[in-house]
């Protein structure tokens, strides 16, 4: 009787396990080809490299001018890059740059193309040594994918509405 129950419940278990097993491979096979999971990893992509690219955007490395203007052109395209080339750069102030909060607030991924919001805090250091000053600002980004991955198109600041 004993072993009876015993080889019952070993069936049971192996029958369970089969039909968990199978319902994770046929959940798994769901998932791969959905695609919202898709537009999330691009989504997230985009966000992620919106975010480095403002942040670069907005920090600036004023006794090495030249390394500041590569890093600007690589995360820029479009309009936004061709302004940049045009408006080459001195020494000057230093400053850093550190996002504090961003979101996308839309993506289209058949197109290539997200607007990202973004607040930075921007730490200006005066060219001579004095004491830096910093501020926070609002900034709105469009976005564009390239075969390098998502760049800035433009950049652009929010302006601070009061009521």
């Amino acid at each position: 009787m004993r072993t009876d129950r015993a080889a019952l419940a070993v069936r049971t278990s192996a029958v369970l396990a089969l039909i968990f097993c199978a319902f994770g491979g046929w959940s798994y096979a769901q998932a791969d080809g959905d695609e919202s999971l898709a537009f999330a990893a691009s989504r997230d992509e985009a966000l992620a490299e919106g975010k480095r690219h403002v942040e670069t955007l907005t920090s600036f490395d004023g006794r090495k001018p030249g390394t500041g203007f590569r890093q600007w052109l690589d995360a820029s395209t479009g309009p936004l890059r061709e302004e940049l080339r045009a408006a080459r750069t001195k020494e000057g102030p230093t400053t850093r740059a550190e996002i504090t909060d961003a979101a996308l607030t839309a993506l289209d991924d058949r197109t290539g193309t997200a607007e990202l919001i973004a607040t930075v805090e921007v730490e200006t250091a005066a060219a001579g040594g004095g004491a830096p000053n910093t501020e926070r600002k609002r900034l709105e980004a469009t976005l564009a994918r390239t075969a390098d991955g998502w760049k800035v198109r433009s950049l652009a600041a929010v302006p601070v509405g009061g009521v």
